[in-house]
C-alpha cells in the first residue's frame, strides 16, 4: 500500500500534541526527579524482599516471608512469560513516568475515535479530555499506577471491538486481541469489571441492531471473534489470573468465617466482603456534579479553608482572635462530599466534555448514545454505593465476583470513558459531516435548550442544596464539649462552612454558565460561516485542555516529585534499630512494628520479616488474628512468640526515634509440642489462643480429620530450620519416639507442600494459622515447598497465550493491510453514522 504522508500528517500532529502535553504536565519527571507516591512507596516495601530473592536466584519467589509472617507474593510481584514487556515503553516513546501514563491513554483514545472514524483534530480534543481527567492525576499521585494502565487501555480495547462489530474483522481481531492482553494483565481486576460492564452495554446495543437487521452470520461472527480475542487476553494473564483467583478464597476478600461482635467473637459464614466494608468510599448522589464542576464539593479532604474563607470571616466578626479564627479553618476540609473516609480529589471530566455529552444527547441519531447513556447512568447508580442501598444491594449479592471489590466510585472511569466519546462523536456530527451548516441551523435550538436546561437544572441544585456535611454533627458536638459558649462556637464554624459551601458550588455554577456561552456562541459563529470547523475544535481543544490541565496540577504538580537520587533515603533510611536487628544473622526471626499503623506501613518489611506490613487482600486468617489477639492492649505475648517475634520496635512519639526490645521468649523456626488439643470449629480455636503456652500445646480443628494421637513427649527430641527461603524451607529432627511439631510458618494449603524424607507428607493448621505435622522417630529431613498448581497451570497458560496473541497480531494486521481496513478508519475522511 502506497503511504500519504498528507493523508498522514493529522495524526502524526496528534502524536505530536499528545506527547507536548504530556511533556508540559510531567516537566519534573524530564529533570531528574521522580514521583513520591504512597502506594509505590508501600509496594517498594513490600517487594524489596521479592526483589532481593531474584537477585539472588534470577526469579522472583512467589511467597514473601517479610508481610504478616509470610503470605503469597501474586500481588506483590510475580513474572511469567509475558514477551510484550517492552510494549509499554514502545507505545509511550520512552516517555518517563507519570508522562508515559498519559500518553499511553491519548493514544488508546485515539485508537477508539478511529474506529469510530472520527476527523482527527476531533480525535485530539476527545484524547486530551479523557487522558486528563482529573481522576488520572488523582489516582498517579497517590501511586494507584495499575490502575491507571487499567484505564489507559480501555478505550483501545473498546475500538477493536467495535472494529470487529462494524464488520473489519481483520483490524478489529488484532487490536481486541493486542489490547485484552494489556487490559488484563495490567492487573487492575476492578477497572476490567467496570470496563467489562460498558462493553457489555455496548454488545447488547449491536446485538439489537444486527437481529432488526437480520444480520446472523456476521453477528456469530463477530461476537465469535471478540470472545476468541478476550479469551486470548485472559490466558496471558494466566499466572495473574489463576494465582489471585486461588488466592482470593484465602483473603480478606474471600469472605469470613468469624466475627467480633459486641457479644464477643461469634461464627460466620460469608462469601465476600461485608457490605459495610465494600461501601466505603460511596460517592454522594449530589457529588454527581463534580463530574462537570470540580469544586462544587470542596476539592479534596486535604484543601483547608484559608483567610479568605467566609468560616474565617465569621469567627473574626464574633471576637475570635484571626490566628485562632486561622487555627481552626486551617484544620477543617473543605470537602464535604459522600466519600466520608476522605478523597484525594474529584473525578473532574471537563465542562466542555460534560456539556457536548449532553448536546449529544439531544442532536445525534445514532445507536452509540443510548448504550453510552445507559453505561453512564448505571456506572453512576454504582458509584453511589450505599446512598442508593436497594439498587447496589441488588448488584453485590446478585452480580458474579463484584461482592470481591471496595469503594463504589471508582465505577465514574465508565463515564470518564464514555462522557467524551459521545462529546467527540457529538462534535463529528455537528461540525465535520456533509451540510454542517444546515444541521446547526435546524439543531441550534435544541443545543440552546440543552445548554439552557443544564443551567436550570443545576441552578435548582444550587437554590434547593441544604450544603449539610457529616463532619457538621462532629464540629458542634466536639465544641459543645467545651465551657463557656463552646456550642455557639461550633454552630459558627457549621455555619462558615456552610456559607463556603454554597460559595463554592455557585462559583463552579458561573464556571459552567460561561463555558456553556462559549460553546454557543463557538456554534453561532460556525453557523453564520464566521468561523471554519477547524478553528472551532482548536478553540475547544486549547480552552477543555487548558481547564484540565490546570485542574489536574493541583492534584499533580510540582510538590508531587523528588530528586530520583534521595528516593530510598527519603522513604526508607534505616534507623538505628533498623541496623542493630540486621547485626542478627538468624534467618528466621521476625519483627513487631510497635507504630499505631503497624498494619498499615511497609517500611518494616523493607528490612525485616515482619509481623505487620501493607496489602489490600492479606489472608483471612491472618486478618482473624490481628483482630483478635494483635489488636489487644497489651497484645498476646503467647501469640508473638509462636510468630517467632524476637524483636520490636517501639517509636518514641516525643523524639520520633526508634528503639528496639530484645523478646528472648520467641519459639524460633520450629518446636515439638507436649500435647495435641481438639478444638471444635474456628471460634472455639481462635479463643484458646487467648490463654495457653505455644511450647506445651497445639490447637486443632476437628474438622480437618486429623489422625493425631497424643504422643509421648520426648524430652530429648531436637528439630532445627537448616535452610530457609521464600519458597522452600527444611528442617533436621532427631526423636526418640513420635512427635508432632509446630512450624512458626502462615498455614496456606493452596501451594505448599510437605515432604519427609523426600516423601510428600499430611500437615495441618495448628493454632488458627501456623503449620503442624507428625514426625516419626528417629531423624529426619522435613522439607516445605512452595508449588502452587495455579501458577504452574497459569504459566502454561500465558505461554499458549503469547503464541496465540502474536499470531493473530501480526496476521490481523498483515490482512488488514491487504483489506484496506486500515484506511478505512485513519485515511477516509467521511464519517459512518451508525
Amino acid at each position: 500500500m502506497k503511504i500519504d504522508f498528507k493523508k498522514l500528517l493529522p495524526h502524526l500532529i496528534a502524536i505530536a500534541a499528545f506527547a507536548i502535553v504530556s511533556i508540559l504536565f510531567c516537566k519534573p519527571a524530564f529533570e531528574g526527579k521522580v514521583l513520591q507516591q504512597h502506594d509505590i512507596v508501600s509496594v517498594d516495601g513490600m517487594a524489596k524482599n521479592a526483589l532481593d530473592y531474584k537477585e539472588k536466584f534470577g526469579t522472583l519467589p512467589l511467597w514473601n516471608t517479610n508481610l504478616f509472617s509470610g503470605m503469597p507474593n501474586y500481588q506483590v510481584a510475580i513474572e511469567g512469560p509475558n514477551y510484550l514487556l517492552n510494549f509499554n515503553k514502545i507505545m509511550a516513546l520512552g516517555l518517563p513516568k507519570p508522562a508515559n501514563f498519559f500518553f499511553i491513554a491519548c493514544i488508546c483514545f485515539y485508537l477508539l475515535c478511529m474506529a469510530f472514524r472520527c476527523n482527527p483534530f476531533v480525535a485530539i480534543f476527545g484524547s486530551l479530555a479523557f487522558a486528563y481527567s482529573t481522576y488520572d492525576p488523582v489516582i498517579i499521585s497517590a501511586g494507584h499506577d495499575t490502575k491507571m494502565m487499567a484505564i489507559a487501555y480501555g478505550p483501545a480495547l473498546l475500538a477493536g471491538l467495535v472494529w470487529l462489530y462494524e464488520k473489519k474483522y481483520w483490524i478489529g481481531i488484532a487490536v481486541t486481541t493486542l489490547f485484552a492482553t494489556m487490559e488484563v494483565t495490567s492487573n487492575h481486576p476492578q477497572i476490567n469489571y467496570y470496563f467489562f460492564i460498558a462493553v457489555v452495554f455496548m454488545t447488547i446495543s449491536y446485538i439489537i441492531k444486527w437481529v432488526k437487521n437480520k444480520e446472523w452470520k456476521h453477528m456469530a461472527i463477530a461476537l465469535s471473534l471478540a470472545l476468541v480475542g478476550a479469551l486470548i487476553g485472559i490466558s496471558n494473564a494466566g499466572v495473574t489470573f489463576l494465582t489471585t483467583y486461588d488466592y482470593a478464597k484465602y483473603t480478606m476478600r474471600g469472605g469470613k468465617t468469624i466475627e467480633t461482635t459486641d457479644k464477643g467473637i461469634v461464627q460466620k459464614k460469608t462469601t465476600g466482603l461485608d457490605n459495610d466494608y465494600a461501601f466505603q468510599y460511596s460517592f454522594g448522589k449530589g457529588e454527581t456534579v463534580t463530574l462537570m464542576m470540580p469544586n462544587a464539593y470542596g476539592g479534596s479532604s486535604s484543601q483547608t479553608f484559608d483567610e479568605n474563607s467566609n468560616l474565617v470571616k465569621q469567627l473574626v466578626d464574633k471576637n475570635i482572635p484571626e490566628t485562632g479564627a486561622m487555627q481552626i479553618a486551617s484544620s477543617l476540609p473543605k470537602y464535604w462530599g459522600g466519600i466520608v473516609e476522605g478523597t484525594a480529589g474529584p473525578v473532574y471530566l471537563g465542562v466542555i466534555s460534560c456539556l457536548l455529552f449532553i448536546i449529544g444527547l439531544v442532536v445525534l441519531k445514532t445507536h452509540h448514545k443510548w448504550w453510552i447513556l445507559g453505561a453512564v447512568i448505571f456506572a453512576i447508580f454504582m458509584a453511589w454505593g450505599k446512598y442508593f442501598p436497594t439498587f447496589n444491594e441488588f448488584l453485590f449479592n446478585t452480580l458474579p465476583l463484584y461482592s470481591k471489590f471496595r469503594a463504589p466510585s471508582m465505577a465514574l472511569v465508565v463515564p470518564q470513558l464514555l462522557v467524551p466519546l459521545l462529546a467527540v462523536l457529538s462534535l463529528q456530527q455537528i461540525l465535520f459531516k456533509e451540510g454542517t451548516e444546515l444541521f446547526l441551523t435546524k439543531n441550534f435550538k435544541k443545543i440552546l435548550y440543552a445548554l439552557g436546561g443544564v443551567i436550570v437544572l443545576i441552578g435548582i441544585v444550587y437554590l434547593m442544596n441544604d450544603y449539610n456535611a457529616s463532619i457538621d454533627k462532629e464540629v458542634i458536638a466536639g465544641y459543645s464539649n467545651q465551657p463557656e459558649g463552646g456550642a455557639e462556637i461550633g454552630r459558627m464554624i457549621v455555619s462558615g462552612m456552610k456559607a463556603d459551601r454554597k460559595a463554592m458550588f455557585s462559583s463552579d455554577l458561573l464556571r459552567v454558565l460561561g463555558f456553556a456561552v462559549l460553546i454557543a456562541a463557538l456554534l453561532y459563529f460556525r453557523r453564520r460561516k464566521i468561523i471554519s470547523s477547524l478553528i472551532v475544535i482548536i478553540i475547544l481543544t486549547l480552552i477543555s485542555t487548558g481547564d484540565l490541565f490546570i485542574t489536574g496540577k493541583k492534584y499533580l504538580g510540582e510538590d508531587n516529585y523528588i530528586e530520583s537520587d534521595s528516593y530510598t533515603e527519603a522513604n526508607f533510611k534505616p534507623s538505628q534499630a533498623d541496623a542493630l536487628i540486621l547485626q542478627d544473622k538468624d534467618p528466621h526471626y521476625r519483627v513487631y512494628n510497635l507504630a499505631p499503623d503497624r498494619f498499615q506501613e511497609s517500611k518494616s518489611a523493607y528490612y525485616h520479616r515482619s509481623i505487620g506490613g501493607y496489602h489490600a487482600a492479606k489472608l483471612r486468617i491472618y486478618q482473624d488474628l490481628i483482630e483478635t489477639q494483635l489488636s489487644k492492649n497489651p497484645p498476646n505475648m503467647a501469640v508473638l512468640n509462636m510468630l517467632d517475634t524476637k524483636y520490636f520496635l517501639i517509636p518514641d512519639q516525643q523524639t520520633g526515634n526508634v528503639n528496639v526490645s530484645k523478646n528472648d521468649s520467641a519459639m524460633g523456626a520450629a518446636w515439638f509440642v507436649k500435647q495435641i488439643q481438639t478444638v471444635n470449629g474456628p471460634v472455639e480455636e481462635i479463643k484458646a489462643l487467648d490463654n495457653f503456652d505455644p511450647k506445651q500445646t497445639a490447637f486443632v480443628d476437628k474438622s480437618q480429620n486429623a489422625n493425631i494421637s497424643q504422643l509421648a513427649f520426648d524430652s530429648s527430641a531436637k528439630i532445627k530450620l537448616t535452610k530457609y527461603t521464600n519458597d522452600e524451607i527444611e528442617y533436621e529432627s532427631e526423636a526418640k519416639s513420635d512427635q508432632f511439631a509446630v512450624f512458626s510458618e502462615i498455614y496456606y494449603a493452596a501451594g505448599w507442600n510437605a515432604y519427609i524424607d523426600g516423601t510428600k507428607s499430611p500437615y495441618y493448621k495448628v493454632n488458627y494459622l501456623l503449620r503442624g505435622m507428625p514426625i516419626a522417630t528417629g531423624k529426619h529431613v522435613i522439607k516445605f515447598k512452595f508449588e502452587p498448581a495455579s501458577y504452574k497451570t497459569g504459566y502454561t497458560m500465558a505461554t499458549m497465550g503469547n503464541i496465540l496473541l502474536y499470531l493473530f497480531l501480526i496476521g490481523g494486521i498483515y490482512m488488514s493491510f491487504r483489506k484496506k481496513e486500515l484506511s478505512y478508519s485513519f485515511i477516509r475522511k467521511d464519517f459512518a453514522n451508525a
